[in-house]
C-alpha cells in the first residue's frame, strides 16, 4: 500500500524526491501519511479534493483483499 501511494503521488509533483510516506499500525487499521513539498500540495489534493479522493479509493479497493482499513492523510 505504502509503495502505491507514493508511486502515484510522485507522479503528480514537481520534485518526486520530497514524497515520503510512513505508516502507522493498529490492530484492523493502516494510516497513511503522505508528505510533499509545499508547492506540490495543491497537485495531490486536487480540484475540491478530487485526486485524494480517487487515491483514497484506490486504496480502499486494494485493501479490501486484505480485509484491512486504510486510511490516507496528506499532512502539510
Amino acid at each position: 500500500m505504502k509503495e502505491l501511494i507514493k508511486y502515484i503521488a510522485q507522479a503528480l509533483v514537481d520534485d518526486p524526491e520530497q514524497v515520503s510516506v510512513e505508516e502507522i499500525k493498529a490492530q484492523q487499521t493502516l494510516v497513511l501519511e503522505l508528505r510533499v513539498a509545499k508547492e506540490d500540495l495543491g497537485k495531490v489534493i486536487g480540484k475540491k479534493g478530487r485526486t485524494a479522493q480517487a487515491m483514497r479509493t484506490i486504496l480502499s479497493c486494494a485493501s479490501a483483499k486484505e480485509q484491512k482499513r486504510v486510511i490516507l492523510e496528506i499532512v502539510e
